[in-house]
């Protein structure tokens, strides 16, 4: 394997994470940049607060439903033809959206920007698996989201900046523009990191066997579900933090990319502490570690904003701790889950990912059922990392996985 490997072509390790990181990053610049614009497009096409968060539903659903079909097509024809054809439906759906007519068009589009965006989401994670295993890719997958961690940083100031110049269609004229720069970036600068020799054959029945086989392996789909619902804790944030911040405690659109951005900041810490803490301890150790944590942290949030104890400081706090617990589980996870099936990465990457975004999809309405307040927040965000602690106690049962080897390729 590891004579296949050296044979492909493959950036440094730097530049890997570089263009693999604002790949991935492609999926929560879509999901974060308009934020800011969330009442604004309610007020723009006459539709309800509740209405305007489903736009945010769809594009999930789009991230889920995408990597289900191109996760295997990059396991049959490679990892570039499907990248490049994703990421230019991507910004055809961003132009399209720059003029919907409606919120039901809009949202009809956000599931189409989705799929494009889950091109990069899915094969950026069956490159890593083609590349690294065990220690080395849970670090890699850290490198990465220092990259993408600076998506949901600047993406929300990003888009309030944009919103002081034009409207909220302007931001997805932006989106179409950063996926014309992506597609220049890999046609120019990203090789193929799956031979023809490991490539399995585009059939439905093939596609569907993996997909039973990988479904019945009762480790996988726990330590999937583990990062989903911790991906539906940061979803719960990502789709009420406009209302709380801006409605409930009347931050400006700047103001609030600017805390949104704070809060992002956190989980990005986590992430790059993680390749630290691996130099002494396994992944299932720190993952553990991460959701005994957050569901710590995700309870006194609870408790605080349900009472109306300490607000806007103690909303922020909670956030804050929830996310940094999060920037280790989801490296670990992933990486956790990856290494048992090398040998169709792109298909195992697929379901992750798509189960991830659905979990996110799922739980992003919540915030605005329960009320789009600091308690409904706290809650919603609560009961995500407590469900994923469930997954990982009573599904994956972390001491009973065998230690990882390390082996990188030779990039």
């Amino acid at each position: 394997m590891t004579a296949v490997r050296s044979a492909v072509a493959t950036p440094s390790r730097l530049r890997l994470a570089l263009v693999l990181g604002a790949l991935i990053a492609l999926g929560p610049l879509t999901i974060d940049t308009y934020l800011p614009a969330l009442p604004e497009v309610g007020r723009d096409l006459g539709a309800s607060g509740t209405t305007v968060q489903l736009t945010l539903t769809g594009t999930l659903v789009g991230l889920a439903l995408g990597q289900i079909v191109i996760g295997p097509l990059s396991d049959a024809y490679g990892r570039r033809l499907p990248l490049l054809l994703g990421t230019g439906l991507h910004v055809l759906a961003s132009a399209l959206v720059a003029v919907a007519p409606s919120i039901e068009v809009l949202t009809a589009l956000r599931v189409l920007q989705g799929v494009g965006a889950s091109a990069g989401a899915v094969i950026g994670l069956a490159i890593v698996r083609d590349l690294f295993t065990g220690r080395a890719a849970a670090t890699m997958l850290s490198r990465l989201m220092l990259v993408m961690g600076a998506a949901p940083v600047l993406a929300p100031t990003i888009g309030a900046v944009l919103l002081t110049w034009v409207s909220w269609r302007g931001v997805f004229l932006f989106l179409a523009g950063y996926g014309l720069v992506m597609l220049a970036v890999v046609t120019a600068g990203l090789p193929d990191t799956l031979p023809v020799s490991r490539r399995r054959p585009a059939r439905l029945g093939a596609t569907v066997r993996t997909y039973g086989m990988l479904l019945r392996d009762r480790t996988f789909v726990g330590l999937v579900l583990v990062a989903g619902l911790a991906m539906g804790a940061l979803f719960s944030y990502v789709s009420g933090a406009a209302y709380v911040y801006q409605q409930q405690f009347g931050m400006d659109q700047q103001t609030f990319g600017l805390a949104f951005g704070a809060g992002a900041i956190w989980l990005v810490i986590g992430t790059q502490l993680n390749p630290v803490l691996l130099r002494y301890l396994e992944p299932r150790r720190v993952l553990s570690g991460a959701i005994a944590a957050g569901v710590l942290a995700g309870l006194v949030m609870a408790v605080l904003t349900m009472t109306g104890t300490g607000g806007l400081p103690a909303v922020l706090a909670g956030v804050w701790a929830l996310l940094l617990a999060c920037g280790f589980v989801m490296p670990n996870a992933p990486a956790l889950a990856l290494a048992r099936h090398g040998e169709s990465a792109g298909t195992a990457a697929a379901l992750l990912g798509a189960l991830q975004f659905g979990l996110g999809a799922a739980t992003s309405p919540v915030v605005g059922l329960l009320g789009n307040d600091a308690a409904a927040l706290g809650l919603s965000m609560f009961g995500a990392i407590a469900l994923s602690g469930l997954a990982l106690v009573l599904v994956v049962r972390p001491w009973t996985l065998p230690d990882l080897e390390d082996r990188p390729a030779r990039v």
